[in-house]
């Protein structure tokens, strides 16, 4: 949850311009911006604009509010982390649409509309010192009108040759390939269960087509949803979600593979495996379930697991 911040204290931000300066692609701007209203007006709309992308979660437009090197950092991370981000800007989990609020005080206010709630975040006015923008947002309730839910962060901007972009949240500097190492390994724990369960209910799906049509799906893409309005059949059961049905989901690849099958087909086995889609971002460890329904799992460099690699219980 974002934290109350004043603008001295945002100012220790200014300690780190200078190592931001060798990292950053692009060159900062040089001088002392004027304190004046129409200096203000340009990390105002800038932070405007980022904020609004924010709030609908469009990756495309939130990065242009990015430096270049967060900016690349930020393509090459993972669709949930990105999401992660984006949310933490508004503090509402679902996508949703944003609007300015007219205001008496001149000072913009985004709504952000979403089918779980709502927001509203108040840009104050912009404190400058050289290329550095400080700008205090409150974020509350559209219905508090005693000031209860409101949280209060100061952000910072930093001017480079493209405009105006974030560089702070609070006193955290916004650093992504920093961040991203540590988003990669708490996110891996949760994709890697997720892979897990995808072969575990890719298995209860193959033996429920067995039982249905006495004899193994050629394929995943026959346990898959029908692309018409016919009822479900042997080419398209319906028995699992199209992305896992087209072998991919949440950062994993599934592999779907019949052994020993006959003329009959029922008395056929089958394999599973699940292998990360990016090795080392998306997960680490190889999932194996061999014919006799015993699920493997190790860290195989990206490749396919197999029987020989430990149990998983």
């Amino acid at each position: 949850m974002f934290r109350c911040t004043t603008f001295a204290g945002a100012l220790v931000l200014t300690l780190f311009v200078a190592a931001l300066r060798a990292q950053e692609s692009s060159s900062l701007g040089k001088g002392k911006a004027p304190a004046s209203a129409g200096a203000t007006d340009a990390p105002t709309a800038a932070l405007r604009g980022a904020l609004s992308a924010a709030c609908s979660q469009n990756e495309q437009s939130f990065s242009k509010f990015l430096t270049a090197r967060n900016a690349d950092t930020f393509a090459h991370l993972t669709p949930t982390a990105r999401v992660a981000l984006m949310k933490r800007f508004v503090l509402l989990n679902e996508p949703g649409k944003a609007s300015v609020l007219p205001t008496t005080t001149g000072r913009p206010t985004i709504h952000c509309e979403t089918p779980g709630g709502a927001a509203e975040l108040q840009i104050g006015g912009a404190e400058m010192s050289d290329n550095l923008a400080f700008l205090p947002v409150e974020v509350r309730e559209p219905t508090d009108t005693t000031g209860a839910s409101v949280i209060r962060v100061q952000m910072g901007l930093v001017r480079d040759s493209d405009g105006w972009k974030l560089l702070s949240v609070g006193l955290v500097l916004l650093d992504l390939p920093a961040l991203a190492f540590e988003w990669d390994a708490a996110e891996m724990e949760s994709t890697e269960r997720a892979a897990i369960d995808g072969v575990k209910k890719i298995a209860e799906a193959v033996e429920l087509y067995r039982r249905s049509y006495a004899r193994l799906p050629d394929s995943l893409g026959k346990l898959g949803p029908s692309k018409s309005t016919s009822k479900p059949g042997p080419d398209a059961a319906g028995l699992l979600e199209a992305d896992l049905a087209s072998g991919s989901r949440g950062g994993y690849r599934f592999r779907y593979v019949i052994e020993g099958g006959s003329n009959l087909g029922a008395p056929a086995k089958y394999e599973l495996a699940a292998t990360p889609e990016t090795y080392g971002r998306t997960g680490r460890r190889s999932f194996f379930r061999d014919s006799n329904g015993v699920l493997h799992g190790a860290d195989r460099q990206g490749a396919v697991g197999s029987e020989l690699d430990p149990r998983l219980e």
